[in-house]
């Protein structure tokens, strides 16, 4: 079993790494605080090849296998400090760009990737609802079949990019007698009469990517709008969460990496007692859990996009690697702030606004108890 980067990868990592530490962050504390999204450094990252490393050249990506791109995303959390950012690259890629490359027509598929990759088009995935959210199949919103297509109705909640989506993929019932197999998805440019995005919704963290809610209201889409055939909603949506949980966190590995780092030379260089509070037991003893934490993380991350390049079963790949990397970062966050004391309490530092933008990441994309009852059921428990 090989553990190493070919050439080709170290030198995909390396470039990606550059780029990224090139990106203009300097008004990251300002826009955490004012909650701004910001479309130039969208635009730089697309213009890099970050929104669409596996998608076919044909539609203007890299054509890249997933260990690979994964790679790319795990560099972009390395170098750019911005996890607001690079949350909403890597929930455009799993839940947007994924879909679209598996169940997409060649129509849908030249309508959006080009764009999607591009930058210029901003797409958002609408399943979750008030009252459907681990419980995503028992969801309100209905498309009727009428002559020439579908009416939609119904409300969306807690949407990644869904104030500033062109459009939006709209998982809704269309028979209820059939239960989870009478749900279809719908590709719904926003610009749609009867679909309203929400303003923006204040968070706790990942304040840099917008989120709120969509209202459709007896809109109209044409047959062609349907992504995959008739009845294939739960199925799709199977795959993103595939993808999703899978794959999220990629640029969080990235982030922990970097974190880790920051925490061994703030402890190398603080002294207190006269010495490095490295030398202090309590304080290398986080830092090797940090470690310890990154590289399963990495290992999970790396394993489930090693499964699906290989076309092998990684629904409990995906879920492990979405529990372990989500908690971990949350408890590796925790630990830096401890390691750099005060200062690390302190905004302008930017030590603090980790573990703030950790905390989301065992609710989205499955909750953490999800995970686990998803992994215990497939144990057979």
């Amino acid at each position: 079993m090989e553990f190493g980067l070919t050439s080709e990868q170290e030198a995909l990592r390396t470039s990606t790494v550059d780029f990224a530490q090139s990106l203009k962050t300097m008004d990251l504390v300002h826009r955490d605080a004012a909650q701004v999204f910001d479309r130039e450094l969208w635009q730089q990252t697309a213009g890099f090849g970050l929104l669409g490393p596996f998608v076919s050249p044909d539609y203007g990506g890299r054509g890249l296998d997933l260990v690979s791109s994964v790679i790319m995303l795990e560099a972009l959390g390395y170098g750019c400090a911005d996890n607001g950012h690079t949350l909403a690259v890597n929930a455009q890629l799993w839940a947007v760009h994924a879909p679209l490359v598996r169940f997409g027509s060649d129509e849908q598929k030249q309508r959006y990737l080009p764009g999607l990759v591009a930058g210029t088009l901003l797409g958002a995935d609408g399943i979750t609802e008030i009252d459907a959210g681990s419980d995503a199949y028992s969801m309100k919103t209905i498309a009727e079949e009428t002559t020439g297509g579908y009416r939609i109705t119904g409300h969306k909640s807690y949407i990644t990019m869904a104030p500033m989506a062109d459009f939006v993929i709209v998982f809704a019932t269309t028979d209820p007698s059939l239960g989870r197999w009478g749900i279809d998805a719908f590709l719904v440019d926003t610009d749609s009469p009867g679909l309203v995005l929400g303003e923006n919704r204040a968070k706790m963290g990942l304040r840099t990517v917008p989120f709120g809610d969509i209202v459709l209201e007896d809109v109209f889409v044409t047959e062609d709008a349907r992504l995959g055939p008739k009845g294939a909603g739960a199925s799709i949506f199977n795959h993103v969460m595939n993808y999703e949980r899978g794959f999220i966190f990629a640029s969080h590995v990235g982030a922990m990496q970097r974190q880790l780092e920051a925490a061994i030379s703030y402890a190398s260089t603080r002294e207190q007692f006269g010495e490095p509070i490295a030398s202090f037991q309590s304080v290398s003893n986080r830092i090797v859990d940090m470690q310890m934490r990154l590289e399963t993380s990495r290992l999970l991350l790396y394993r489930a996009a090693w499964l699906m390049d290989t076309g092998q079963d990684a629904q409990m790949a995906a879920a492990l690697a979405k529990l372990q990397i989500s908690e971990a970062f949350v408890t590796s966050s925790i630990d830096s702030i401890r390691t750099h004391g005060g200062i690390g309490y302190l905004t302008e530092a930017g030590v603090e606004r980790d573990l703030r933008d950790a905390i989301g990441g065992v609710l989205y994309g499955g909750t953490s108890d999800i995970q686990r009852r998803s992994i215990a059921h497939i144990l057979g428990l």
